[in-house]
């Protein structure tokens, strides 16, 4: 997320695959003996510790402490960035934890070597990055910081940081993580021989004849009788031991704030006070100053008659609003900032705070309300700014806030009551059952018929907590809580409960068929391929093998090593061997995905020497990326062995083992 800031440069490309490797060289926290000392006294929460290594680290040097809740948080991500399936996660989490430690330890040694050869960021090179990344038109719209308000906002909604010190202090680790790459790699360099014979591979495109054997029509195919069926199921029994999932129902009482004695708790002047007085950091409002502008770009060393055309222009719109022209009419017409200039040049307020074009900021925080500047020139061009309000600092009172406290207060004065009414139900209804404890506040209890862990209860607005923790249970449990959706809680206890059980065969006979049919079909489709291939190859014409084995036979367009050919994917990969055939050349059988191909070369293509000027810059770049990856990891790898040896590195839990019970 924070890599979408870096400028576009070849060290930047590097990154992602050079960070990729720092990942996989971590393994040697799990190979090197020793490293896990089962610390005795160790930090609670704390998983790991990293200082410099020797004795002078170990008395004078600062130890950086890595968290518990980083590890599982970095975990959480890395699920997420993956798409994984929630219902394997709880396989799948050691694993990712496992990766999360030894990625987050690799990267505290990095931060301390960084820092040893004085490349730590500075609070201005974080500045600098967000002004002149790629999120530099969101956060500075024509050279303009957008306001702390905005910005904010931005981080935390869109980027998804928790707090701004968050997002900067991620700012700037990457600054020292690209700057340590630079610095160890700047002397990667690879031969024009290497970086032809890459063009040459990549540029190359073949023309091609295939025959396709479709998986799933070979599966048709498979019709065994029912006796062998049921001899197939009796033999994987266990297979089908809990093929049928375990069904319950659930008896549940819906409790909303409508259901609260007395009704929606109320809020009091003391109370609103009281959350005031709490939070008073909150409504502090520093200087600030509401502004419009008006841009006309003229960006820094451009063409010096350009330059002055534009700085006549906006003197000529500035002369016309101070004859009484209307700014907002003006800026609309004029304007050459985007993101302002169809609401008349509005920015919002801006702050003495550093987060802008310093001769804006400077020109914005001296004007009063009505006040218009004279020309301001940065490094955009010239701006116009006229201030429409002006706000010394001061802390907002409480009666400014109270319409954004008052439903604050509410939402968790109705929550903390919702909660307490749903727990003397749930204590009533174990003492007395669910249906006598819902008569006695009022309410209703409601049992489902028996339903899967993934039915929906249509009566709430949200029922998936419920059914995830109703699931957990035992029958008999005693009535638990769980939320359902915005305003509603339920009480609920499992009524009855079919266990997940093996089915009868007659009653599973499809869904034997299916695992019969795919079990079978690999073999099916790897013979009938190799028959084809075979001869084909006897015959050196794939049209008239697949003629006999009436396997119908398409051609591809002349395509290259990116390119797609339909039912036979991605060039990049099983296809990738037509590259290595000469024209007429039969390949072996190919994996398809849900198909199998064998193919004949008709036509090959070397790239022109146009095609190899126009690929060499690119391609020199990958392989100089590569190259930088590949010394980058050496360069961590050294790094941690030493640490490791020099016990600068302490795991203070030991680590989970990178396996799941599903092998993967």
């Amino acid at each position: 997320m924070i890599r979408a800031l870096q400028k576009d440069n070849r060290i930047t490309k590097a990154i992602f695959a050079i960070i990729i490797g720092v990942a996989t060289l971590s393994m040697v926290l799990y190979l090197v003996p020793g490293l896990y000392d089962g610390v005795v006294g160790a930090p609670a929460g704390v998983y790991a510790t990293v200082r410099t290594p020797g004795i002078l680290g170990r008395i004078f040097g600062e130890t950086s402490e890595i968290k518990s809740t980083e590890v599982a948080q970095y975990a959480q991500s890395l699920a997420q960035r993956q798409n994984l399936p929630a219902q394997y996660l709880p396989f799948l989490m050691p694993r990712l934890e496992a990766q999360a430690q030894q990625v987050l330890v690799a990267s505290a040694v990095e931060d301390r070597e960084a820092a040893r050869l004085g490349l730590t960021a500075t609070d201005t090179d974080v500045r600098s990055e967000l002004q002149g990344g790629q999120l530099g038109a969101v956060f500075f719209p024509g050279g303009v910081f957008i306001g702390d308000d905005k910005y904010k906002t931005f981080v935390t909604n869109q980027l998804g940081f928790t707090t701004v010190a968050e997002f900067e202090g991620k700012v700037k680790q990457e600054i020292t993580s690209r700057r340590l790459v630079q610095f160890v790699t700047a002397g990667a360099n690879v031969s024009d021989n290497a970086v032809r014979d890459l063009v040459m591979k990549q540029g190359a495109k073949v023309k091609f004849d295939y025959a396709v054997v479709q998986a799933a029509d070979l599966s048709k195919t498979i019709n065994p009788i029912d006796s062998d069926l049921e001899n197939y199921f009796n033999k994987n029994k266990a297979r089908y031991a809990t093929a049928v999932p375990e069904k319950r129902k659930i008896t549940y009482i819906p409790l909303t704030l409508a259901n609260l004695p007395g009704g929606k708790p109320q809020v009091s002047d003391a109370d609103i006070l009281a959350f005031y007085n709490a939070h008073k950091a909150d409504y502090h409002v520093d200087q600030q100053v509401k502004v419009r502008h008006i841009l006309i770009s003229a960006p820094q060393g451009g063409d010096p008659k350009a330059d002055a055309a534009a700085k006549a222009k906006a003197q000529d719109i500035l002369n016309k609003i101070r004859a009484g022209g209307d700014f907002a009419a003006l800026a609309k017409e004029n304007s050459q900032d985007p993101g302002s200039k169809d609401s008349g040049g509005e920015l919002g307020y801006v702050k003495a705070n550093g987060q802008m074009v310093p001769a804006f900021q400077e020109a914005a925080m001296k004007l009063q309300p009505g006040q218009t500047s004279d020309l301001v020139h940065t490094t955009f061009g010239y701006h116009i700014i006229i201030a429409t309000a002006r706000d010394e600092a001061h802390d907002k009172s409480v009666a400014e806030v109270t319409p954004e406290i008052r439903p604050i207060l509410e939402q968790q004065n109705g929550t903390k009551a919702l909660q307490a009414l749903a727990s003397q139900v749930a204590l009533d209804a174990a003492k007395s059952g669910m249906d006598k404890a819902a008569a006695d506040h009022g309410l209703k209890a409601t049992t489902t018929d028996l339903i899967g862990s993934d039915a929906k209860i249509s009566d709430l607005p949200d029922s998936a907590q419920l059914m995830q923790a109703a699931f957990t249970g035992k029958k008999g449990d005693a009535p638990r809580l769980s939320p359902a959706g915005a305003g509603t809680m339920v009480v609920y206890q499992s009524a009855d409960v079919i266990p997940a059980h093996a089915p009868a065969f007659a009653e599973w006979k499809d869904h034997v068929l299916q695992d019969y049919r795919d079990e079978q079909t690999p073999q099916l489709l790897q013979a009938k391929l190799a028959k084809l291939a075979e001869l084909a190859k006897q015959s050196g014409d794939l049209h008239k093998a697949a003629a006999t084995m009436n396997i119908p036979v398409k051609s591809s367009d002349l395509v290259d090593r990116k390119g797609n050919v339909p039912e036979v994917g991605d060039m990049s990969g099983a296809a990738s061997a037509a590259f290595d055939l000469p024209k007429g050349g039969i390949s072996a059988p190919l994996n398809a995905g849900p198909s199998g191909v064998v193919l004949q070369v008709t036509e090959t293509e070397q790239p022109s020497p146009d095609e190899i000027a126009k690929l060499f810059s690119a391609e020199r770049s990958q392989l100089v990326d590569q190259q930088r990856a590949e010394m980058f990891g050496i360069y961590m790898q050294t790094l941690i062995d030493e640490y490791t040896k020099k016990g600068a590195i302490r795991i203070m839990e030991k680590p989970k083992a990178p396996a799941s019970p599903l092998g993967i």
